[in-house]
Protein backbone atom coordinates (compact mmCIF):
# COMPACT_ATOMS: atom_id res chain seq x y z
CA UNK A 1 0.00 0.00 0.00
CA UNK A 2 1.21 3.49 -0.79
CA UNK A 3 2.42 5.50 2.20
CA UNK A 4 0.19 8.33 3.35
CA UNK A 5 1.63 11.70 4.23
CA UNK A 6 0.38 13.48 7.36
CA UNK A 7 1.36 16.98 8.26
CA UNK A 8 1.29 18.17 4.65
CA UNK A 9 0.16 21.58 5.81
CA UNK A 10 3.74 22.02 6.98
CA UNK A 11 5.55 19.00 5.59
CA UNK A 12 6.69 17.10 8.64
CA UNK A 13 5.75 13.44 8.86
CA UNK A 14 5.70 10.42 6.57
CA UNK A 15 3.34 7.86 8.04
CA UNK A 16 2.97 4.15 7.49
CA UNK A 17 -0.48 2.92 6.35
CA UNK A 18 -1.48 1.82 9.85
CA UNK A 19 -0.74 5.34 11.14
CA UNK A 20 -2.80 7.25 8.65
CA UNK A 21 -4.25 10.11 10.69
CA UNK A 22 -2.74 13.12 12.40
CA UNK A 23 -3.84 12.12 15.87
CA UNK A 24 -2.42 8.61 15.40
CA UNK A 25 0.86 10.28 14.48
CA UNK A 26 1.29 11.62 18.00
CA UNK A 27 0.04 9.99 21.20
CA UNK A 28 -3.03 7.80 21.33
CA UNK A 29 -3.61 4.84 23.63
CA UNK A 30 -0.04 5.03 24.91
CA UNK A 31 1.58 4.81 21.46
CA UNK A 32 3.62 7.87 20.50
CA UNK A 33 5.46 8.74 17.31
CA UNK A 34 7.49 11.92 17.02
CA UNK A 35 6.67 14.32 14.22
CA UNK A 36 10.37 14.22 13.32
CA UNK A 37 10.20 10.52 12.48
CA UNK A 38 10.90 9.96 8.78
CA UNK A 39 11.00 13.71 8.10
CA UNK A 40 13.28 14.43 5.14
CA UNK A 41 15.76 17.30 5.09
CA UNK A 42 13.50 19.05 2.56
CA UNK A 43 10.51 18.76 4.89
CA UNK A 44 12.56 20.16 7.77
CA UNK A 45 13.77 23.28 5.94
CA UNK A 46 10.69 25.46 6.60
CA UNK A 47 10.60 24.31 10.24
CA UNK A 48 14.17 25.46 10.86
CA UNK A 49 13.56 28.73 8.97
CA UNK A 50 10.53 29.38 11.19
CA UNK A 51 12.71 28.62 14.21
CA UNK A 52 15.20 31.27 13.13
CA UNK A 53 12.42 33.87 12.93
CA UNK A 54 11.17 32.76 16.33
CA UNK A 55 14.59 33.27 17.94
CA UNK A 56 14.89 36.72 16.38
CA UNK A 57 11.50 37.62 17.86
CA UNK A 58 12.38 36.38 21.34
CA UNK A 59 15.68 38.26 21.25
CA UNK A 60 13.86 41.60 21.35
CA UNK A 61 10.44 40.69 22.83
CA UNK A 62 11.42 40.34 26.50
CA UNK A 63 8.52 42.18 28.19
CA UNK A 64 4.95 42.97 27.20
CA UNK A 65 6.05 46.53 26.30
CA UNK A 66 8.80 45.38 23.95
CA UNK A 67 6.58 42.59 22.59
CA UNK A 68 3.82 45.02 21.62
CA UNK A 69 6.43 47.24 19.96
CA UNK A 70 7.80 44.32 17.93
CA UNK A 71 4.38 42.90 17.00
CA UNK A 72 3.25 46.36 15.90
CA UNK A 73 6.35 46.66 13.70
CA UNK A 74 5.68 43.26 12.15
CA UNK A 75 1.97 44.01 11.68
CA UNK A 76 2.74 47.22 9.81
CA UNK A 77 5.22 45.37 7.61
CA UNK A 78 2.47 42.82 6.84
CA UNK A 79 0.07 45.56 5.71
CA UNK A 80 -1.98 46.00 8.89
CA UNK A 81 -3.24 49.51 9.63
CA UNK A 82 -4.34 51.07 12.93
CA UNK A 83 -8.01 50.46 13.66
CA UNK A 84 -9.90 53.57 14.75
CA UNK A 85 -13.33 53.78 16.35
CA UNK A 86 -16.04 53.91 13.69
CA UNK A 87 -14.02 51.98 11.09
CA UNK A 88 -16.06 49.18 9.55
CA UNK A 89 -14.05 45.99 9.17
CA UNK A 90 -14.68 44.77 5.64
CA UNK A 91 -13.81 41.34 4.27
CA UNK A 92 -10.06 41.01 3.90
CA UNK A 93 -9.28 44.23 5.80
CA UNK A 94 -6.32 44.04 8.18
CA UNK A 95 -6.00 46.18 11.30
CA UNK A 96 -4.18 46.31 14.62
CA UNK A 97 -5.18 48.03 17.84
CA UNK A 98 -2.94 48.64 20.87
CA UNK A 99 -4.18 48.75 24.46
CA UNK A 100 -2.01 51.11 26.51
CA UNK A 101 1.20 49.78 24.96
CA UNK A 102 0.95 46.54 26.93
CA UNK A 103 -1.64 44.48 25.04
CA UNK A 104 -3.01 44.50 21.50
CA UNK A 105 -5.14 42.78 18.89
CA UNK A 106 -4.83 41.97 15.20
CA UNK A 107 -8.09 42.10 13.23
CA UNK A 108 -8.72 40.38 9.88
CA UNK A 109 -12.10 40.97 8.22
CA UNK A 110 -14.07 37.82 7.43
CA UNK A 111 -16.64 36.78 4.86
CA UNK A 112 -19.62 36.89 7.25
CA UNK A 113 -20.87 39.83 9.34
CA UNK A 114 -19.46 40.33 12.83
CA UNK A 115 -23.05 40.04 14.09
CA UNK A 116 -22.85 36.32 13.24
CA UNK A 117 -19.83 35.75 15.43
CA UNK A 118 -16.05 35.99 15.24
CA UNK A 119 -13.05 33.73 15.76
CA UNK A 120 -10.82 34.70 18.68
CA UNK A 121 -7.27 33.45 19.29
CA UNK A 122 -5.85 34.60 22.63
CA UNK A 123 -2.46 34.28 24.27
CA UNK A 124 -0.47 36.30 26.78
CA UNK A 125 2.75 38.23 26.32
CA UNK A 126 3.96 38.63 29.90
CA UNK A 127 6.40 36.13 31.41
CA UNK A 128 7.71 35.43 34.92
CA UNK A 129 10.31 38.01 35.88
CA UNK A 130 11.52 40.36 38.60
CA UNK A 131 10.17 43.90 38.93
CA UNK A 132 11.63 46.88 40.74
CA UNK A 133 9.84 48.06 43.84
CA UNK A 134 8.67 51.67 43.96
CA UNK A 135 11.71 52.77 45.96
CA UNK A 136 14.19 50.14 44.86
CA UNK A 137 17.65 51.49 45.75
CA UNK A 138 19.27 49.73 48.70
CA UNK A 139 22.79 49.47 50.08
CA UNK A 140 24.49 46.42 51.59
CA UNK A 141 28.18 45.84 52.31
CA UNK A 142 29.23 48.65 49.97
CA UNK A 143 27.10 47.46 47.03
CA UNK A 144 24.11 49.23 45.54
CA UNK A 145 21.21 46.83 45.05
CA UNK A 146 17.77 47.02 43.47
CA UNK A 147 14.97 45.63 45.62
CA UNK A 148 12.57 43.58 43.56
CA UNK A 149 9.18 41.93 43.52
CA UNK A 150 8.19 38.88 41.48
CA UNK A 151 5.82 38.77 38.50
CA UNK A 152 4.49 35.24 38.19
CA UNK A 153 5.46 32.01 39.90
CA UNK A 154 9.17 31.19 39.99
CA UNK A 155 11.67 28.98 41.80
CA UNK A 156 13.75 31.68 43.45
CA UNK A 157 17.06 29.81 43.46
CA UNK A 158 16.96 29.56 39.65
CA UNK A 159 17.33 33.34 39.34
CA UNK A 160 20.69 33.67 41.08
CA UNK A 161 23.93 33.98 39.12
CA UNK A 162 21.95 34.64 35.94
CA UNK A 163 22.85 37.65 33.77
CA UNK A 164 19.94 40.08 33.91
CA UNK A 165 18.91 43.01 31.73
CA UNK A 166 16.70 45.87 32.88
CA UNK A 167 13.89 46.94 30.57
CA UNK A 168 10.83 49.13 30.71
CA UNK A 169 9.79 52.73 31.11
CA UNK A 170 9.87 55.54 33.64
CA UNK A 171 7.07 58.11 33.55
CA UNK A 172 7.65 61.60 34.92
CA UNK A 173 5.08 63.98 36.36
CA UNK A 174 5.43 66.28 33.34
CA UNK A 175 4.10 63.58 31.03
CA UNK A 176 7.42 62.60 29.48
CA UNK A 177 8.63 59.00 29.38
CA UNK A 178 12.11 57.53 29.56
CA UNK A 179 12.56 54.18 27.78
CA UNK A 180 15.11 51.90 29.46
CA UNK A 181 16.83 48.85 27.96
CA UNK A 182 20.23 47.85 29.30
CA UNK A 183 21.86 44.45 29.23
CA UNK A 184 20.74 42.82 25.98
CA UNK A 185 23.51 44.26 23.84
CA UNK A 186 26.80 42.37 24.40
CA UNK A 187 28.48 45.73 25.01
CA UNK A 188 26.05 46.59 27.82
CA UNK A 189 26.67 45.84 31.48
CA UNK A 190 24.48 43.17 33.05
CA UNK A 191 23.08 42.79 36.56
CA UNK A 192 23.14 39.71 38.78
CA UNK A 193 21.87 38.27 42.06
CA UNK A 194 24.89 36.61 43.72
CA UNK A 195 24.55 33.27 45.46
CA UNK A 196 26.85 31.65 48.01
CA UNK A 197 29.73 29.48 46.91
CA UNK A 198 29.68 25.81 47.99
CA UNK A 199 32.50 26.60 50.44
CA UNK A 200 30.29 28.91 52.52
CA UNK A 201 26.85 27.39 51.95
CA UNK A 202 26.68 24.56 54.49
CA UNK A 203 23.90 26.19 56.47
CA UNK A 204 22.08 27.31 53.32
CA UNK A 205 22.19 23.82 51.83
CA UNK A 206 20.31 22.39 54.81
CA UNK A 207 17.27 24.45 53.82
CA UNK A 208 14.44 23.20 51.61
CA UNK A 209 14.49 24.28 47.97
CA UNK A 210 11.65 26.69 48.71
CA UNK A 211 13.75 28.52 51.32
CA UNK A 212 17.28 28.38 49.88
CA UNK A 213 16.76 31.85 48.44
CA UNK A 214 13.95 33.98 49.86
CA UNK A 215 11.90 36.24 47.61
CA UNK A 216 13.23 39.24 49.53
CA UNK A 217 16.79 38.18 48.66
CA UNK A 218 16.26 38.47 44.90
CA UNK A 219 18.10 41.79 44.81
CA UNK A 220 20.67 42.22 42.02
CA UNK A 221 23.91 44.15 42.35
CA UNK A 222 23.65 47.28 40.19
CA UNK A 223 26.78 49.18 41.32
CA UNK A 224 29.74 48.72 43.62
CA UNK A 225 31.61 51.35 45.50
CA UNK A 226 32.97 53.59 46.64
CA UNK A 227 33.33 56.12 43.83
CA UNK A 228 35.78 58.51 45.33
CA UNK A 229 34.01 60.16 48.24
CA UNK A 230 30.64 58.79 47.14
CA UNK A 231 29.06 55.50 48.16
CA UNK A 232 27.76 53.12 45.53
CA UNK A 233 24.16 54.21 46.14
CA UNK A 234 25.01 57.92 45.98
CA UNK A 235 26.90 57.35 42.74
CA UNK A 236 24.01 55.28 41.33
CA UNK A 237 21.42 58.00 42.00
CA UNK A 238 23.70 60.52 40.35
CA UNK A 239 24.21 58.25 37.37
CA UNK A 240 20.46 57.82 36.89
CA UNK A 241 20.06 61.59 36.98
CA UNK A 242 22.87 62.46 34.59
CA UNK A 243 22.30 59.57 32.15
CA UNK A 244 18.48 59.31 32.10
CA UNK A 245 17.35 62.46 33.94
CA UNK A 246 15.58 60.18 36.42
CA UNK A 247 15.03 61.35 39.99
CA UNK A 248 14.44 58.84 42.83
CA UNK A 249 10.76 59.83 43.03
CA UNK A 250 10.37 59.06 39.31
CA UNK A 251 10.96 55.38 40.09
CA UNK A 252 7.61 55.31 41.88
CA UNK A 253 5.93 55.77 38.47
CA UNK A 254 8.14 53.29 36.63
CA UNK A 255 7.62 49.86 35.09
CA UNK A 256 11.09 48.36 35.14
CA UNK A 257 11.64 44.63 34.82
CA UNK A 258 14.73 42.50 35.29
CA UNK A 259 14.76 39.73 32.67
CA UNK A 260 17.38 37.16 31.66
CA UNK A 261 19.88 38.73 29.28
CA UNK A 262 20.94 35.52 27.49
CA UNK A 263 20.12 35.43 23.77
CA UNK A 264 17.93 32.64 22.34
CA UNK A 265 20.01 29.69 21.17
CA UNK A 266 19.62 26.42 19.31
CA UNK A 267 19.95 23.45 21.65
CA UNK A 268 21.36 20.01 20.92
CA UNK A 269 23.58 18.67 18.16
CA UNK A 270 20.56 18.40 15.87
CA UNK A 271 19.43 21.99 16.63
CA UNK A 272 15.80 20.91 16.84
CA UNK A 273 15.24 22.66 20.18
CA UNK A 274 15.13 26.35 21.05
CA UNK A 275 16.38 27.57 24.43
CA UNK A 276 15.23 31.06 25.38
CA UNK A 277 13.67 33.21 28.05
CA UNK A 278 10.01 34.16 27.72
CA UNK A 279 8.59 31.22 25.80
CA UNK A 280 5.69 31.22 28.29
CA UNK A 281 3.84 32.58 26.49
CA UNK A 282 5.41 34.59 23.72
CA UNK A 283 5.73 31.27 21.89
CA UNK A 284 1.96 31.25 21.38
CA UNK A 285 1.89 34.96 20.59
CA UNK A 286 4.53 34.56 17.88
CA UNK A 287 2.83 31.56 16.27
CA UNK A 288 -0.57 33.32 16.36
CA UNK A 289 0.84 36.50 14.84
CA UNK A 290 2.54 34.62 12.02
CA UNK A 291 -0.73 32.82 11.28
CA UNK A 292 -2.54 36.18 11.18
CA UNK A 293 -0.01 37.61 8.77
CA UNK A 294 -0.72 34.73 6.35
CA UNK A 295 -4.51 35.06 6.50
CA UNK A 296 -6.34 36.60 3.57
CA UNK A 297 -10.12 36.52 4.08
CA UNK A 298 -11.19 34.05 6.79
CA UNK A 299 -14.74 32.68 7.06
CA UNK A 300 -15.43 34.87 10.09
CA UNK A 301 -13.77 38.09 11.22
CA UNK A 302 -10.78 37.03 13.28
CA UNK A 303 -9.31 38.75 16.32
CA UNK A 304 -5.87 37.71 17.56
CA UNK A 305 -5.59 38.94 21.15
CA UNK A 306 -2.27 39.43 22.97
CA UNK A 307 -3.01 40.03 26.65
CA UNK A 308 -0.89 41.14 29.60
CA UNK A 309 -0.68 39.95 33.23
CA UNK A 310 -1.76 36.34 32.77
CA UNK A 311 1.05 35.30 35.10
CA UNK A 312 -0.55 37.34 37.89
CA UNK A 313 -4.15 36.27 37.29
CA UNK A 314 -5.19 38.25 34.17
CA UNK A 315 -5.50 41.41 36.26
CA UNK A 316 -5.50 45.13 35.42
CA UNK A 317 -6.77 47.00 32.37
CA UNK A 318 -4.36 45.23 30.02
CA UNK A 319 -5.14 41.74 31.36
CA UNK A 320 -7.76 39.37 29.99
CA UNK A 321 -10.13 40.05 32.90
CA UNK A 322 -10.54 43.59 31.56
CA UNK A 323 -13.48 44.34 29.25
CA UNK A 324 -11.04 45.63 26.62
CA UNK A 325 -11.65 42.79 24.17
CA UNK A 326 -15.44 42.74 24.41
CA UNK A 327 -15.57 46.54 24.35
CA UNK A 328 -13.54 46.48 21.13
CA UNK A 329 -15.81 43.83 19.61
CA UNK A 330 -18.79 45.99 20.55
CA UNK A 331 -17.20 48.95 18.78
CA UNK A 332 -16.52 46.85 15.68
CA UNK A 333 -20.11 45.60 15.69
CA UNK A 334 -21.40 49.15 16.14
CA UNK A 335 -19.34 50.29 13.13
CA UNK A 336 -20.96 47.47 11.14
CA UNK A 337 -24.65 48.03 11.96
CA UNK A 338 -24.76 51.69 13.05
CA UNK A 339 -27.82 53.07 14.82
CA UNK A 340 -29.48 49.66 14.98
CA UNK A 341 -26.88 48.54 17.51
CA UNK A 342 -28.24 47.21 20.80
CA UNK A 343 -26.49 45.33 23.61
CA UNK A 344 -28.32 42.05 22.91
CA UNK A 345 -26.78 42.05 19.43
CA UNK A 346 -23.31 41.98 20.98
CA UNK A 347 -24.17 39.18 23.40
CA UNK A 348 -25.63 37.16 20.51
CA UNK A 349 -22.47 37.73 18.46
CA UNK A 350 -20.34 36.54 21.37
CA UNK A 351 -22.50 33.46 21.79
CA UNK A 352 -21.99 32.68 18.10
CA UNK A 353 -18.21 33.10 18.38
CA UNK A 354 -15.47 30.53 18.94
CA UNK A 355 -12.32 31.15 20.95
CA UNK A 356 -8.96 29.45 21.14
CA UNK A 357 -6.96 30.12 24.31
CA UNK A 358 -3.31 29.16 23.89
CA UNK A 359 -0.68 28.74 26.58
CA UNK A 360 2.33 26.45 26.89
CA UNK A 361 2.40 23.40 29.15
CA UNK A 362 5.23 21.69 31.03
CA UNK A 363 6.55 18.92 28.78
CA UNK A 364 7.51 15.53 30.12
CA UNK A 365 11.04 15.84 31.51
CA UNK A 366 13.50 13.01 30.74
CA UNK A 367 15.15 13.40 34.15
CA UNK A 368 11.87 13.40 36.10
CA UNK A 369 9.30 11.55 33.98
CA UNK A 370 7.28 10.34 36.96
CA UNK A 371 6.02 13.87 37.67
CA UNK A 372 3.49 13.19 34.88
CA UNK A 373 0.77 10.66 34.23
CA UNK A 374 2.48 9.52 31.06
CA UNK A 375 -0.57 8.55 29.00
CA UNK A 376 -1.67 12.19 28.98
CA UNK A 377 1.71 13.90 29.26
CA UNK A 378 2.73 16.26 26.43
CA UNK A 379 6.06 15.49 24.78
CA UNK A 380 8.40 17.71 22.81
CA UNK A 381 8.15 17.07 19.09
CA UNK A 382 4.74 15.36 19.18
CA UNK A 383 2.62 18.32 18.16
CA UNK A 384 0.30 20.70 19.94
CA UNK A 385 -1.45 19.61 23.11
CA UNK A 386 -5.19 19.82 23.78
CA UNK A 387 -5.66 20.59 27.47
CA UNK A 388 -8.02 18.29 29.31
CA UNK A 389 -7.72 19.35 32.93
CA UNK A 390 -11.17 18.14 33.99
CA UNK A 391 -12.95 19.68 36.99
CA UNK A 392 -15.05 21.87 34.69
CA UNK A 393 -12.10 23.47 32.91
CA UNK A 394 -12.44 21.51 29.66
CA UNK A 395 -14.29 22.77 26.63
CA UNK A 396 -17.56 20.95 26.09
CA UNK A 397 -17.23 17.71 24.18
CA UNK A 398 -18.93 18.91 21.00
CA UNK A 399 -16.53 21.85 20.73
CA UNK A 400 -13.52 19.60 21.33
CA UNK A 401 -14.81 17.39 18.52
CA UNK A 402 -15.19 20.44 16.26
CA UNK A 403 -11.57 21.45 16.97
CA UNK A 404 -10.36 17.89 16.41
CA UNK A 405 -12.04 17.99 13.04
CA UNK A 406 -10.32 21.25 12.17
CA UNK A 407 -6.90 19.87 13.14
CA UNK A 408 -7.33 16.51 11.44
CA UNK A 409 -8.59 18.09 8.23
CA UNK A 410 -5.25 19.89 7.93
CA UNK A 411 -3.19 16.95 9.25
CA UNK A 412 -1.98 18.89 12.29
CA UNK A 413 -0.29 16.60 14.84
CA UNK A 414 -1.81 16.85 18.32
CA UNK A 415 -1.66 15.20 21.70
CA UNK A 416 -3.45 15.64 25.03
CA UNK A 417 -2.30 16.92 28.40
CA UNK A 418 -3.71 16.24 31.83
CA UNK A 419 -1.79 16.78 35.06
CA UNK A 420 -1.63 14.09 37.73
CA UNK A 421 -4.77 14.45 39.78
CA UNK A 422 -4.30 17.02 42.53
CA UNK A 423 -0.57 17.41 41.78
CA UNK A 424 -0.35 20.44 39.50
CA UNK A 425 -2.29 23.18 37.79
CA UNK A 426 -2.23 26.57 36.14
CA UNK A 427 -4.53 29.27 34.87
CA UNK A 428 -5.02 30.43 31.28
CA UNK A 429 -6.98 33.04 29.38
CA UNK A 430 -9.72 30.49 28.70
CA UNK A 431 -11.80 31.16 31.78
CA UNK A 432 -11.85 34.89 31.03
CA UNK A 433 -13.14 34.34 27.49
CA UNK A 434 -15.76 31.84 28.59
CA UNK A 435 -17.20 34.43 31.01
CA UNK A 436 -18.71 36.10 27.95
CA UNK A 437 -20.53 32.93 26.88
CA UNK A 438 -18.00 32.20 24.13
CA UNK A 439 -17.23 28.56 23.35
CA UNK A 440 -13.56 28.34 24.31
CA UNK A 441 -10.92 25.63 24.12
CA UNK A 442 -7.44 25.63 25.65
CA UNK A 443 -4.45 24.18 23.96
CA UNK A 444 -0.79 24.93 23.56
CA UNK A 445 2.69 23.57 23.03
CA UNK A 446 4.81 21.48 25.41
CA UNK A 447 7.86 23.28 26.81
CA UNK A 448 10.60 22.12 29.17
CA UNK A 449 11.50 24.26 32.19
CA UNK A 450 8.76 26.86 31.90
CA UNK A 451 8.86 29.68 34.46
CA UNK A 452 12.66 29.42 34.55
CA UNK A 453 15.15 31.88 33.08
CA UNK A 454 15.78 29.60 30.09
CA UNK A 455 13.01 27.33 28.77
CA UNK A 456 13.16 24.81 25.91
CA UNK A 457 10.73 24.20 23.04
CA UNK A 458 10.77 22.02 19.94
CA UNK A 459 10.84 23.85 16.61
CA UNK A 460 8.38 21.41 15.02
CA UNK A 461 5.81 22.09 17.76
CA UNK A 462 6.03 25.86 17.34
CA UNK A 463 5.64 25.43 13.59
CA UNK A 464 2.68 23.10 14.09
CA UNK A 465 1.03 25.65 16.38
CA UNK A 466 0.98 28.28 13.65
CA UNK A 467 -0.81 25.87 11.34
CA UNK A 468 -3.15 24.77 14.13
CA UNK A 469 -4.20 28.39 14.58
CA UNK A 470 -4.84 28.66 10.84
CA UNK A 471 -6.85 25.44 10.90
CA UNK A 472 -9.00 26.76 13.77
CA UNK A 473 -9.64 30.07 12.02
CA UNK A 474 -10.24 28.69 8.55
CA UNK A 475 -12.67 25.89 9.34
CA UNK A 476 -16.10 26.77 8.02
CA UNK A 477 -19.25 26.27 10.09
Amino acid sequence: MKKLIAGTAFGLIALTPQLATAQDATCQQGTCISTWKNASSTNQTPVFAFGQDYKAFLAVARTELSTVTELTRQAKAAGFKPWKAGTRVKAGARYYHVNRGRAMVLIIGGETPVAKGVRIVASHIDSPRLELKGRPVDSKEGFALFQTNTHGSIKTYQWTNVPLAIMGRVDRKDGTTVAVSLGLNPRDPIFMIPDLSPHTAKTQMKKSARNVISHEDLDPIVASGPHGAHSATTWLLGHLKTTYNIDPADLVSAELALVPAMPPRDMGFDRRLTAAYGQDDRLSAFASAQAAFELKTPPQTTVIHFADNEETGNVNVSGASSTYLTDLLGEILYAEIGSKYRQPLLTRALRASKALSIDVNPAINPLNPNAWEKTNAPRLGYGINIKLYGRGFDANSEFIAWVRGALDAKKIPWQTTTYKVGRAGGSTLGRELSRYNIDTIDFGVPVLSIHTPYAVSDKSDVFALKHAVLAFIQRTQ
